[in-house]
């Protein structure tokens, strides 16, 4: 009877604990930009189990795919503000802030994963400090496949482009379109699809992972590979939260970062070429741009690092000059 009761009494005191120490978990809500199906969206719940497991349930992250809890271009300031202790974005589209973090949308300059990922080890160390300054902390990166150009129409040149309604998402992609004779349109990726059935927008660049995703070729014809730049998005903590945290959630929380982070790039880079199988499996042309159009993209290219240097100064100059170096 004694045992008996015994086992009980510590199975009671057990359900106890585990429900104190559910009920004590620190809950964070995760806003990410991408639709739910997208791989870094798909990582990012990777990466929130991750944290469950090396916290020791400590603490809990709920990832909100698609804009569903902040648009894309709503998430940095929320994190900022404290309105949620983290978030993803797309790093480039805070270079009209931040010049630096416009690193990874320099045209031609990497445009592999290995080189991508070596821009990035010179950069990061400069970009971090930059967002330390905006209450910041970047727990890991991930890049998309190389971008091209979506259109409804054969393009061989500029020529071809004149007056085109062309979705921008950033500075760079707003310069591209200018230099090509296009009409900037600001498109978050979760209003893509309406934007292309409703004619506001009539062209963009990006991946062949956003073609997929919104399935482009409901309105679009041909995709151009250019393989321009690869860019980053960014998983990052409201500073003042982070600091605020004991060494072991730290410790858990950076663990669950680098694992992600490289689970993420394979990932990308696993699908980069499937995602253009899909595009032309449905009907799109998908080809190499033209030597014309190529040269005409590499010039506005050059003239875009002008520019970064001349925003970056010193910064922008030491990264580039430390990624040519080697």
């Amino acid at each position: 009877m004694i045992m008996k009761y015994s086992v009980k009494a510590a199975l009671t005191v057990s359900a106890i604990a585990l429900g104190a120490t559910a009920a004590s978990a620190e809950k964070w809500d995760m806003p990410m930009a991408y639709s739910a199906t997208n791989f870094h969206s798909e990582m990012g719940v990777v990466f929130a189990d991750k944290v469950r497991e090396y916290t020791s349930g400590d603490l809990d992250i709920t990832v909100h795919p698609g804009g569903s809890l902040f648009k894309g271009g709503e998430i940095k300031r929320a994190i900022q503000t404290g309105q949620v202790p983290i978030g993803e974005r797309f790093m480039a589209a805070h270079a009209n802030e931040v010049p630096l973090l416009g690193w990874d949308n320099l045209p031609f300059v990497a445009t592999t994963y290995a080189d991508n990922a070596k821009l990035w080890g010179i950069a990061k160390d400069k970009v971090n400090a930059q967002l330390s300054d905006l209450n910041l902390v970047a727990l890991y990166t991930c890049p998309w496949p190389g971008q091209g150009f979506y259109f409804n129409k054969a393009v061989a040149s500029s020529a071809d482009t004149q007056g085109v309604k062309f979705r921008s998402y950033n500075t760079a992609t707003a310069t591209f379109a200018e230099h090509l004779g296009m009409v900037p349109v600001q498109v978050e990726a979760a209003e893509l699809s309406q934007a292309l059935a409703t004619g506001v927008a009539e062209a963009f660049i990006s991946s062949g992972s956003t073609g997929y995703d919104r399935k482009v070729w409901e309105h679009l014809s041909h995709y151009y590979k250019v393989n321009a730049w690869l860019p980053r998005n960014y998983v990052m903590v409201n500073k003042g939260v982070w600091d605020g945290l004991d060494a072991d959630t730290q410790a858990g929380l950076q663990k669950a970062a680098s694992e992600t982070g490289a689970a993420c790039a394979a990932k990308s880079e696993e699908l980069a070429g499937w995602y253009f199988e899909q595009l032309e499996a449905n009907g799109m042309q998908v080809a190499d741009a033209g030597p014309e159009f190529l040269k005409e993209l590499q010039a506005i290219g050059a003239a875009m690092q002008a520019d970064w240097l001349k925003d970056t100064g010193a910064d922008g100059q030491a990264i580039l000059d430390a990624y040519n170096a080697n």
